[in-house]
């Protein structure tokens, strides 16, 4: 009983953190420099769990952990460029942090003989309700990171710079 609540404390603490971290992105960013933001904070959360692996001294883990966190870069980086593979960077690294929390509570690994590094209690439950709401805001305002700004694209009735009215 206790595991859950605070499970569910930490979905909600990372929620919370995930829509500061928009509010916050909106307001000093450009739509195209806030995708740019979180893309290069996908690699960056990514790559705690090389930290987790140091600290917690799970030798058997870099190779796994170094691996997804290659992964999780180049999901990054192409973000960067394309918010659909943002999009797909953060879901997945949402799937990445729910089997941490399943490795850390049941000790089963979908790797098999590839240990996964240890996790602090319930990270995985505050870092995959962050990367989910990232991920749901950026699908939801997919058109206007496309643009580039809020605001800049024409509506499907206006006409576009170049276009002659009749």
């Amino acid at each position: 009983m206790a595991l859950s609540v605070i499970i569910v404390l930490y979905v909600c603490v990372g929620i919370l953190a995930a829509a500061g971290s928009i509010f916050i992105a909106q307001q000093l960013f450009s739509a195209k420099a806030e995708q740019i933001f979180f893309a290069l904070f996908l690699v960056a959360i990514a790559a705690f769990y090389l930290a987790f692996t140091a600290y917690f001294g799970d030798q058997r883990a870099w190779r796994l952990e170094t691996g997804a966190v290659i992964v999780f870069g180049v999901f990054g980086i192409l973000g960067i460029r394309l918010p659909g593979l943002l999009i797909i960077g953060y879901c997945l690294h949402g799937i990445w942090d729910v089997i941490h929390e399943i490795h850390a509570h049941s000790g089963i690994s979908p790797f098999g003989a590839q240990k996964m590094t240890e996790l602090p209690l319930a990270y995985g439950a505050f870092c995959a309700a962050f990367d989910w709401c990232v991920a749901g805001y950026f699908l939801q305002s997919a058109g206007r990171v496309e643009c580039g700004l809020e605001g800049a694209c024409p509506a499907a009735d206006e006409p576009t710079l170049g276009a002659v009215e009749l």
